[in-house]
């Protein structure tokens, strides 16, 4: 339930389903009973993120349905797909054309009744590639990646900076850095420094803006709570050790 409704969060605001999954993760392992068995197999590990993802998917049509702004690339990419057909995303989408709408929703529904039949058909085809050897599959993947760094912009420039970014990927998993936040920075920077930016110009230079709406100021409250909640963190933990009452031991009795 909780990474379902992280998952939604991120979906229908423009973040989509990959900062919702490693959000989820970085959730999971923090209110697990275990922590230490993530990355090694631990079934929380792979429902919490699975479940966001699926989550953000359903949730980014949301706002390209009712606004025409899509909350992901894939729901970007049905957009585009709609206007070519004539269709223009928004309110008015519900009044002229409602049986295209519906349809779209039951598709959904009718999408992942037929997605849970074919994983579980096929899940001993999937968990055979964990029996491919290391250096079988390291190779692959490496290629693959180089692939869709050269195909963004059809420069050579993009490969050096996957290899380079991958090093300092391995330098912080050695020294056990989060990958949640540095995801969570790559893929919303841009978004959310653009959205800031058109605030402010709407406001004149006036934070107050973020706070006046009622869904905004929700918005950044919750935000804002994240971001101090590191610090705040240490302080309950520290209330709560000295709410405990203290433990009694009963004196030894003489044999």
């Amino acid at each position: 339930m909780r990474s379902a409704f992280i998952g939604f969060w991120m979906g229908f605001k423009p973040g989509g389903a990959t900062p919702a999954s490693f959000m989820s993760y970085a959730f999971a392992r923090r209110f697990s009973r275990h922590p230490e068995r993530f990355g090694k197999g631990e079934i929380e590990g792979v429902v919490a993120p699975e479940t966001a993802a699926h989550a953000a998917g359903g949730a980014s049509l949301l706002p390209m349905i009712t606004l025409g702004i899509p909350g992901s690339p894939t729901a970007a990419v049905m957009l585009g797909g709609l206007i070519i057909w004539g269709l223009q995303p928004g309110p008015m989408l519900f009044k002229e054309r409602p049986e295209f709408v519906w349809g779209l929703i039951a598709s959904m529904y009718t999408g992942n009744v037929i997605g849970v039949a074919m994983v579980l058909a096929f899940v001993p085809l999937f968990a055979a590639i964990l029996r491919i050897p290391f250096p079988i599959l390291t190779p692959v993947i490496v290629s693959v990646c180089a692939i869709g760094s050269y195909a963004v912009h059809d420069s050579m420039i993009d490969i050096w900076y996957m290899l380079l970014f991958g090093v300092i990927g391995y330098v912080f998993k050695k020294l056990d850095y989060p990958l949640a936040p540095l995801v969570l920075a790559l893929v919303l920077g841009d978004l959310a420094e653009n959205a800031l930016r058109q605030s402010l110009i709407m406001s004149q230079g006036s934070l107050l803006i973020l706070f006046e709406r009622p869904i905004s100021g929700v918005i950044s409250a919750i935000a804002l709570l994240f971001f101090a909640l590191p610090v705040i963190n240490p302080y309950i933990r520290r209330a709560r050790g000295s709410q405990k009452p203290p433990v009694e031991v009963a004196a030894p009795h003489d044999g």
